[in-house]
């Protein structure tokens, strides 16, 4: 076969940015990945796991065929059709015995696929279903909670014009997360007149590179930055002019700030008093301060208080709008409802930030004899039997519903344990798209084109809620007969049809995406079907930010559409002016409400709040999961990607080595509360004592050549406790685990890989 010499271009799927790229093939693989120098966003830059993506792509055991479950744990293959109509049957029974309302879903998504997420909504409300969850429950909730209050929406921070930068919990020059992350990071080390601040326990890669490290003790992030903000209300280094023409309340934070023992913050933390007071004044004499916060305070002790205390520092510093500082944005489609009341669970009464069900209770919402629980699960290209804390309990949920249907391109761990698994094209085998649009002023959106023709047998997620629906019969033929009629008439026509049914009837629009794509869909250039959907969000962006989508060269709703549709490497779609910031803010008079007296409870009980979380039985602090130059998120489902770091080692201080005899390459054991897994140890002095770390990425469960399955590395959430999560948000400690490490006893050191025993492609679920 001729290797394909022609440049495909896509973008990577491993991390938010999305970063632009080509891509040569030969037959099925992918023989050459280069950054993509004309993408909008990106230009050229990637990191090294973007140039491995062949791994993806070929590296694992793909699904070429629907699997059912049958009595005796085993598989059996199934065409499509049998396998639609059974689920769709199912659910039915379900919906008609227990309500709509009892079958849950999760994912919709991951790093790079959000257009085939786009289209699930039309199914659930086929259903009758309103509960949901996805991997940002377990991230980015209690965040979102603080943004609501704050601000009624995300932010994201200019690192490239900012004077001071400050990463919490976050080591970009691995997790990315900063477009171009590397190039930004150099730039601010290498100007004279920049500050960049990290807060971390762990000396990252990051923080060598930053002028000021606040190497905190594990979990204690709360106190250092009340120890930062009482010292900018107790010195003035606040900016009155912004507090009183911008915001509302700030004399009641002000006030508690002033209250603040700075020096038993500084004794908590770790952290010297004097460093922590000229932290503080470089950030309130700066002309500009842009903060990011990430999963090593997201997944630990006070995360919710720890996000409201982040954006204090630079609210009360009045950088918000204005270059350098933290800026709001356009979205192509929200990721989450900014909502100050929540819905609440239907058994637990668990708080829903962002719409979505926190992922630690989702085991508690099945396993109970509630009348409300949830019965039945649809799980999209998210792998939560393997992410999701105490895959036990996990498990346990999983066994006790009614239904498990998976869609995935390979069998999961999760996959393993459903009654049905759907084999959906990979990224790479359809159009796609992510909605992580987060820039200001310019904000840009990448549609992608198919770099390869699907695999056999397999589908695009949008193809298979389409058949689901139709065996559903959710939607009457006549409405689809219209709206393709006016379809073929033109997108004028589409326009008034679309609307003259949507005001005859409501539930048009919570059907939209399916109508789309049965309608407008094979109307559209190049097999491109499941865009449609984005023709929808075209009208939204015209209609909620005509000005700033005029700006970015789209006279209407329609050229948009088509710019999305032609824009290989990517466009953008909206260009914001710094004034406009205050137009997405959607308080009384555009102000930003100071106070969040919940929040401000958490804030006054620090002092009698506890710091540390160890004990005699578990005195090491582990991070589960931590980012490495070979870690990457499970949808590699191959380990022979990573160049170092093969094992998964478990990363100790010299001084915890010496204290616990072990010796470096030898093996270890790791329990906690919930369970005991083993390692590889690496001594390394980044960590202080007393913290341990397992890289994120590893613990699959990987077929072998015997149709036995193997694990390389830790499967971490065989350790975690679903209990050890914030109060507000329900997200997890994945970060602060109290552990026990020592060394393996000899009779152990069979187990070369560093994981637990082999399990059988039948899976666990009985």
């Amino acid at each position: 076969m001729t290797a394909d010499t022609a440049w495909h271009k896509s973008a990577c799927i491993l991390c938010e940015n999305n970063c632009g790229i080509q891509i040569q093939t030969d037959g099925r693989r992918f023989t050459k990945i280069r950054g993509d120098k004309e993408h909008v966003a990106t230009a050229g830059y990637t990191c090294n796991k973007a140039l491995r993506l062949d791994h993806y792509q070929n590296g694992g055991t793909r699904l070429t065929t629907p699997l059912r479950r049958e009595a005796d744990g085993t598989f059996t293959p199934i065409d499509w059709d049998t396998a639609i109509r059974e689920i769709a049957t199912r659910l039915k029974t379900v919906r008609d015995t227990h309500g709509g309302e009892s079958i849950f879903f999760y994912g919709g998504g991951g790093q790079g696929n959000h257009l085939g997420g786009a289209y699930s909504g039309a199914l659930l409300r086929a259903l009758g279903a309103r509960y949901r969850s996805n991997p940002l429950a377990q991230e980015k909730t209690g965040e979102g909670f603080v943004d609501a209050h704050l601000t009624g929406g995300h932010t994201t921070g200019d690192f490239q014009n900012a004077e001071v930068s400050l990463f919490l919990g976050k080591n970009p020059w691995q997790s990315h997360g900063v477009p171009r992350a590397r190039t930004v990071l150099k730039d601010i080390a290498k100007d004279p007149t920049r500050t960049m601040i990290v807060i971390d326990p762990v000396r990252t890669e990051t923080a060598d590179l930053a002028d000021i490290h606040l190497q905190v003790r594990p979990g204690t992030d709360a106190w250092c930055l009340a120890g930062l903000l009482g010292i900018l209300a107790q010195e003035d280094l606040l900016d009155h002019a912004f507090l009183t023409t911008r915001t509302t309340g700030a004399d009641t934070v002000i006030k508690q700030l002033k209250e603040v023992d700075v020096a038993r913050c500084a004794q908590t933390c770790g952290v010297d008093e004097d460093l922590l007071r000229q932290t503080a004044r470089r950030i309130g004499t700066a002309s500009s301060v842009a903060t990011y916060e990430d999963l090593g305070v997201q997944q630990g002790p006070n995360s919710t208080l720890v996000s409201y205390l982040n954006k204090l520092t630079w609210l009360l510093t009045g950088n918000f709008a204005k270059p350098g500082a933290m800026q709001p944005h356009s979205w192509i489609a929200p990721l989450a409802r900014y909502n100050t009341s929540p819905r609440r669970t239907p058994v637990t009464g668990a708080r829903m930030p962002g719409g979505l069900v926190p992922c630690n209770v989702i085991a508690e919402e099945i396993l109970t004899d509630h009348p409300d629980r949830f019965r039945a699960i649809i799980i999209e290209s998210s792998n939560p039997a393997h992410s999701l804390a105490d895959s036990a309990a996990f498990a346990q949920a999983l066994a006790a519903l009614d239904l498990v249907v998976v869609i995935d391109i390979a069998l999961t761990e999760t996959g393993r344990q459903a009654d049905y698994v759907l084999p959906a094209a990979s990224q790479f085998e359809k159009w796609e798209a992510t909605f992580f649009t987060f820039e200001f002023p310019h904000n840009t959106f990448h549609l992608r084109a198919p770099v390869l023709d699907p695999l056999p047998a397999t589908l695009p997620e949008p193809e298979i809620y389409a058949r689901l629906i139709r065996e559903l019969n959710a939607v009457p033929g006549g409405r689809l007969t219209a709206l393709r009629t006016a379809a073929h008439l033109g997108r004028t026509a589409y326009k008034v049809a679309f609307a003259a049914l949507a005001a005859i009837d409501k539930s048009t629009f919570a059907m939209a995406p399916y109508l789309l794509y049965e309608t407008l869909g094979p109307t559209l250039p190049a097999g491109a079907r499941s865009a449609a959907v984005l023709w929808a969000l075209a009208q939204r962006i015209a209609k909620e930010y005509p000005a700033a989508m005029r700006r970015a060269g789209h006279q209407n709703a329609d050229t948009l559409f088509d710019a999305m549709l032609d824009g290989r490497s990517g466009i953008t779609f909206t260009e914001d002016e710094y004034d406009d910031a205050w137009n997405y803010v959607p308080h009384p008079g555009h102000r930003i409400p100071l106070p969040i007296p919940e929040l401000l409870g958490l804030l006054a009980d620090l002092d009698t709040t506890p710091a540390v979380h160890t004990t005699e039985d578990f005195p090491i602090v582990l991070v589960a999961g931590q980012r490495r130059a070979f870690t990457a998120n499970t949808i590699f489902r191959d380990n022979t990607w990573r160049k170092r770091d093969q094992q998964g080692t478990l990363r100790v201080s010299s001084h915890d080595a010496e204290q616990l005899g072990l010796s470096d390459r030898a093996l270890a054991r790791i329990t906690t509360n919930r369970g005991t897994a083993q390692a590889v140890v690496e001594i390394d002095d980044r960590l202080q004592p007393g913290h341990a770390a397992l890289p994120n990425g590893f613990g699959l469960d990987l077929p072998t050549e015997e149709g036995d399955t193997e694990r390389t590395g830790v499967a971490l959430n065989t350790l975690t406790d679903l209990t050890w999560r914030d109060p507000i948000a329900g997200t997890p400690w994945h970060k602060h685990v109290p552990a026990r490490i020592e060394p393996s006893p000899p009779d152990e050191h069979t187990a070369s890989h560093g994981g637990g025993t082999p399990s059988t492609m039948q899976g666990e679920r009985p």
